[in-house]
């Protein structure tokens, strides 16, 4: 009996449960995977998201075949590769003479609007991985002035019934303890060891291709330690619910020399692919809180990141787009510094968050939004050369979720849509949640003169050349009143030294 339904399968949708897989008959029908060029190179792709994402789908297609599926996979340098998805799905359409194309819903729009506009027809499938679908998400926007994070956050955990007592109030009598999860790291204290994966033969020749292929993107593959199964993914999510979860929530905004993950999960790239399950994950961490191996504080503020944060991001961006990645309200034009992509920066802060993904592909969320993000905001990046380095670097980056995170929460280029103030701090904050400024070649004490810490002079600078937008905001209403209270001369002083570095930085100079 002759192929009817072929479901393409993309390398961010891993998984066994895809509604796509679920309406194929495994007797007569088939699935399609293809690594293709054009979804390597739009932007510089660290090789190791490009080695995890390959390695992965070979194995994905791997066991596959081992439940009976027919399965067609076009690798990177096979003869015919055409390069693009929308080709190879209507090249493989054709050779097998296909009735039906099933496919779920992209994680990027512009995937989605190529494939669309491929000519082919598909029939598509909400992407079940999500607590919220699309069109949940728009429904609760309707109307709605403000999309505020936390009142969404809330009605997902009323809705799915996490963390709330039988009469739908919070457990531990608030929503969000946010404010214990912010403490620095103690002397001493030492993060857990990591749960390592060995290369088996699939992944040491994605590693020789990737190698071979994208020598010229920014960052290493030696340190490439991911996993790429659904096993591997579920042995590197017990190993934090055991050694990690309980600290994670006291440390979840530390930074320290030398250690790029401390008490973070690693699990994010593993689950935007799908070799995790997001349910999954909230009910082992709700589980963990009930039968008291984990505090309040850390069950609450990871599953915040899931249920709430998560979810709130992609909807954002399946309602906004194409047009939400224009948005530049600061009007800020000055291209990335090149130090983005090498690390050498006498900035310590800048070369441990930048040189850890350079070597690791990874950053946790305070490394991106307060320290690389941080700066590219004070500095006026051009939002979309922020987004791109972004999406690039990052392990576990994609469209739907890196977009809002960095065009709205990191740069403020939404003007307030997303996040109610700016996420903009001088070097003081860098040295609370850190000890990157005890060895740094810049005093974090001083804001003027040669040695001053950059991030001090450009807060100020910041804030006064957006005072007409920003000293209506409630939440920087106290900052503006310390601005005020300054002398003139030191006033003009910061505004000089922001003045100095920005003009390194249009000249391409090293801070």
């Amino acid at each position: 009996m002759s192929v009817r339904r072929l479901a393409l399968v993309l390398g961010d949708q891993l998984s066994f449960e895809l509604p796509s897989l679920l309406a194929l008959d495994v007797r007569r029908d088939a699935v399609l995977l293809a690594e293709v060029a054009s979804e390597t190179d739009y932007v510089l792709h660290h090789p190791q998201k490009i080695a995890l994402i390959f390695s992965a789908m070979r194995h994905f297609a791997q066991a596959l075949r081992e439940r009976g599926f027919t399965v067609h996979y076009v690798a990177l340098d096979d003869p015919g590769n055409t390069g693009s998805l929308p080709a190879e799905l209507v090249r493989w359409v054709s050779r097998l003479g296909i009735d039906e194309v099933h496919l779920t819903e992209c994680g990027e729009w512009r995937l989605e609007k190529a494939l669309k506009d491929s000519g082919q027809a598909i029939e598509w499938h909400a992407d079940p991985r999500f607590f919220c679908s699309r069109q949940a998400f728009a429904a609760w926007a309707k109307g709605r002035r403000q999309l505020r994070m936390e009142y969404f956050y809330r009605e997902m955990r009323k809705a799915h019934g996490v963390l709330v007592n039988a009469d739908h109030t919070p457990v531990g009598g608030a929503w969000n303890f946010d404010s214990q999860n912010r403490k620095s790291l103690p002397k001493g204290q030492k993060a857990p060891a990591l749960a390592h994966f060995a290369r088996d033969t699939i992944t040491e020749q994605v590693l020789t291709l990737v190698g071979q292929r994208f020598a010229a993107h920014y960052g290493g593959l030696e340190a490439f330690d991911y996993p790429v199964t659904h096993g591997q993914a579920e042995t590197l999510w017990q190993h934090f619910l055991e050694y990690a979860l309980p600290a994670f929530g006291d440390y979840q905004d530390a930074m320290a020399t030398d250690e790029p993950f401390l008490f973070h999960a690693r699990i994010s790239a593993a689950l935007n692919i799908g070799l995790l399950d997001v349910r999954r994950l909230c009910a082992d961490v709700e589980a963990a809180y009930w039968a008291k191996s984990v505090p309040l504080n850390a069950a609450e503020g990871f599953i915040r990141q899931l249920l709430g944060w998560r979810e709130y991001v992609r909807g954002i961006y399946w309602m906004h787009m194409p047009d939400y990645a224009k948005r530049n309200t600061l009007g800020n034009e000055r291209a990335l510094p090149s130090f983005y992509w090498t690390g050498e920066t006498g900035m310590r802060c800048m070369s441990q968050a930048i040189g850890q993904t350079l070597k690791h592909a990874y950053a946790h969320h305070i490394q991106r939004l307060m320290v690389t993000g941080n700066f590219a905001l004070l500095a006026g990046i051009e939002p979309r050369q922020v987004c791109d380095w972004y999406l690039a670097m990052y392990m576990d980056a994609y469209d739907w979720v890196e977009l809002p995170n960095t065009l709205g929460m990191v740069m403020h280029a939404d003007g307030g849509y997303l996040g109610s103030k700016p996420y903009c701090a001088s070097g003081q904050y860098i040295k609370r949640m850190s000890d990157y400024c005890g060895d740094c070649a810049y005093r974090v004490s001083e804001s003027t003169g040669e040695r001053a810490c950059p991030f001090n002079a450009l807060y100020w600078h910041f804030l006064m050349r957006h005072r007409e937008r920003l000293a209506g905001n409630q939440r920087l209403g106290m900052v503006y009143r310390n601005l005020d209270r300054m002398t003139t001369a030191k006033r003009e002083a910061l505004w000089q030294r922001g003045e100095q570095l920005l003009a390194r930085l249009d000249a391409g100079e090293t801070l």
